[in-house]
């Protein structure tokens, strides 16, 4: 199938809660659509997100892509696309003007995998058809009340562990809300904590003892300490008891493989790029390691987390962006669920394009209302 044509699609619109962790906070969306046009019409999706900045205008955001990226792409076939490897040398190895290169990726696979007929999850060599979940709230922001209803709901709909926000100065306040979230969830749950960077690997340690001794055991800690400080990181390996490590967020794959050579996690952490995903997946098999499959745009994660023998969980994190596809992925008792259909499994509506298509930036106060959330729902 080759790549004959593009079309972006631009969306602003308000969130339905603040989300944030110890370091960043956002509470709009700034996303567009990008599909890849095959030969016989069908498309290939892909998204590009902005968690803080606005995107530029759609126009604009065309002719970026026109001259950084259509004229290597431009008749190329969408299989030749997905699996091609360039050499990292010098200046050709650079980010784009606009952060298409999830997308691009995205888009790519999910074009290929219509083009044999087959779901990408089973194209990537899946033999499954679920991934266990987490409930994750993204919820360092949050008051006291919404915090404990989210979780609430999340255990209500079959979800049995949970990832909360960590890192905040004061220590108190992490264990309140460990104890909010065992109110709202039981104390037979799975418990994971999320510190974004926000202590050192010595505070990790008394911090990890306080939640024990408050009566809050952690399955796994993600992200305690600075990315690069893998010598830390393996202290903490050896020194958190049955607590795991997950690491990796914001390492690029170079990065990550370092981090699994240096033995510095018990656990890789990735995201939605699909052939980064897949290539450093396959080496963290290779080195057993697990994988956790972390935040992805409509958990289009799932067709990686699927195909690649470490990934036990993938992170759902109740954000509000159903309304911009036909159908979202399958969640039921825990578990997420790939699509039968060809690709990727997301299909950009009609009615998204209809009513919540912005083409040009729009003033937050302008915004109106947030859309519903179609899953906080008991």
């Amino acid at each position: 199938m080759r790549i004959v044509d593009f079309r972006i699609t631009r969306f602003q619109f308000l969130r339905d809660r603040v989300i944030g962790d110890s370091q960043v906070r956002a509470d709009d969306v700034h996303v567009a659509a990008l599909e890849l046009v095959g030969e016989d019409g069908s498309t290939g999706l892909g998204f590009v997100q902005s968690l803080f900045h606005p995107l530029p205008a759609e126009a604009e955001m065309m002719h970026c892509f026109a001259t950084e990226v259509w004229p290597g792409l431009e008749g190329d076939l969408a299989g030749a696309a997905a699996h091609r490897v360039s050499r990292p040398r010098g200046g050709n190895i650079r980010r784009l003007s606009m952060p298409f290169e999830e997308a691009l990726q995205q888009a790519v696979w999910d074009l290929f995998a219509k083009s044999v007929g087959q779901p990408l999850w089973r194209l990537l060599g899946a033999r499954r058809e679920r991934v266990r979940a987490y409930a994750s709230g993204l919820d360092f922001h949050l008051s006291d009340h919404d915090f404990g209803e989210l979780f609430g709901i999340a255990a209500s709909q079959g979800f049995t562990a949970f990832k909360i926000k960590v890192g905040h100065p004061d220590l108190d306040r992490d264990i309140h809300r460990l104890d909010l979230l065992k109110q709202a969830v039981g104390d037979t749950a799975l418990v994971m904590v999320d510190a974004n960077e926000a202590w050192s690997p010595k505070q990790t340690i008394a911090n990890l003892d306080a939640f024990r001794r408050a009566g809050h055991p952690i399955f796994w800690v993600e992200d305690p300490v600075l990315r690069h400080d893998f010598d830390g990181l393996r202290i903490l390996r050896e020194t958190a008891g049955p607590t795991l490590v997950n690491s990796g967020e914001y390492l690029d794959a170079s990065g990550k493989r370092s981090l699994m050579q240096a033995g510095a996690t018990d656990m890789l952490n990735v995201h939605g790029h699909v052939t980064d995903v897949m290539r450093i997946g396959w080496l963290a098999a290779d080195m057993g390691v697990p994988v956790s499959l972390g935040n992805s745009f409509l958990e289009i994660g799932v067709n990686m987390a699927l195909a690649l023998p470490e990934v036990d969980w993938l992170e759902y994190s109740y954000q509000n962006f159903d309304h911009l596809v036909e159908t979202t992925y399958r969640m039921e008792d825990g578990f997420i669920w790939g699509s039968d259909t060809p690709g990727h499994g997301l299909v950009l509506a009609d009615t998204a394009r209809r009513d919540w298509h912005q083409p040009t930036l729009v003033a937050r106060d302008a915004l109106g209302a947030a859309p519903q959330p179609p899953r906080l729902t008991r």
